[in-house]
């Protein structure tokens, strides 16, 4: 009794695969995708098409997955973030995978990132657009007209012009800064953006790990460098000489653009460089400084509300 029950149960499962197997047969087949390939291939048999169900079978899966698609975090699909797509002819068919329009979309971010750098910069910075920029008065405007035409013409290597943005605390200078450093990552052009005080602040803690060095070399070689504050940090001869004016020298020889964002004007820095925590000025340093800073960037008043505040 139990081999003829052992034999009823084995074609009974095969029976109900059989029926489950026609069923998702008569399923693919009528796929609209998979009708309009068969369109274009008239040379097609219907031996063609079993021989390649299994491959029909994961192309209309797939692409039922994409049709609803859940978001890339949750994607089904075997590849996440990949669609797939029917090739080939006759007896030779297969299933090739191509990136869908949000893995497209992830990847140029993820590239984006690479390309930018941030230092103590907060991230509404970094994510910064042209198109968040609020054009609400006539010197913002002027502003993000002066950062555009810079982007535009960006040459590291051949042309060090940058830009020098001075005003009031919180009108949207570095956040003007953040959207030229996405508009370069579109360009394929580094930038690192460096809030100066606290970088400062670590180069001086850097004296005692020996790492003063590699962390000047980390940003010095950038495609463009954007010094975030410059002014609003405690001053000292070592940082102005052997820090700021060794980063300078190094960009000034190799053309590579510096930019910069202040709440002191050009004679303002300048007289802050100049300032000695050993006591007194030393004006000579300072002038030689902010020669090289205004010889290489373009002054750019940004005014406005404080945008902070609201």
């Amino acid at each position: 009794m139990d081999p003829i029950k052992s034999s009823l149960d084995k074609w009974m499962n095969q029976k109900e695969w059989r029926n489950r197997y026609n069923m998702l047969r008569d399923e693919v087949l009528k796929d609209p995708r998979i009708l309009e390939f068969k369109s274009k291939h008239p040379d097609l048999t219907n031996g063609d098409l079993e021989r390649n169900m299994m491959k029909l079978f994961e192309y209309k899966r797939e692409r039922d997955h994409c049709d609803n698609c859940p978001g890339l975090d949750l994607c089904p699909n075997m590849m996440q973030g990949y669609q797939p797509e029917l090739t080939g002819s006759g007896r030779e068919w297969s299933v090739a995978y191509h990136k869908c329009s949000l893995k497209l979309q992830y990847d140029e971010k993820v590239k984006h990132r690479r390309l930018i750098k941030s230092l103590y910069i907060p991230s509404e910075v970094v994510e910064a657009t042209f198109d968040d920029i609020e054009l609400d008065n006539s010197s913002r405007s002027e502003a993000a007209r002066k950062a555009i035409e810079f982007v535009e013409g960006a040459e590291p290597g051949n042309n060090a012009k940058g830009l020098y943005f001075h005003g009031k605390f919180g009108v949207g200078k570095s956040f003007i800064m953040g959207a030229v450093a996405n508009a370069l990552a579109k360009r394929s052009i580094s930038t690192i953006i460096v809030y100066a005080p606290d970088f400062f602040r670590e180069m001086k803690e850097a004296l005692s790990t020996g790492t003063t060095q590699e962390k000047i070399d980390s940003i010095k070689k950038v495609d463009v460098l954007i010094l975030d504050d410059i002014g609003a940090e405690t001053t000292s001869a070592w940082i102005r000489d052997d820090v700021l004016g060794v980063i300078l020298q190094y960009r000034m020889m190799e053309k590579l653009p510096t930019l910069y964002t202040s709440n002191y004007n050009y004679k303002e820095l300048e007289n802050h460089l100049s300032y000695s925590q050993r006591g007194g000025t030393e004006d000579m340093k300072a002038s030689r400084i902010m020669e090289r800073i205004k010889h290489l960037t373009e002054a750019v008043h940004v005014d406005g509300d404080n945008k902070r505040s609201i």
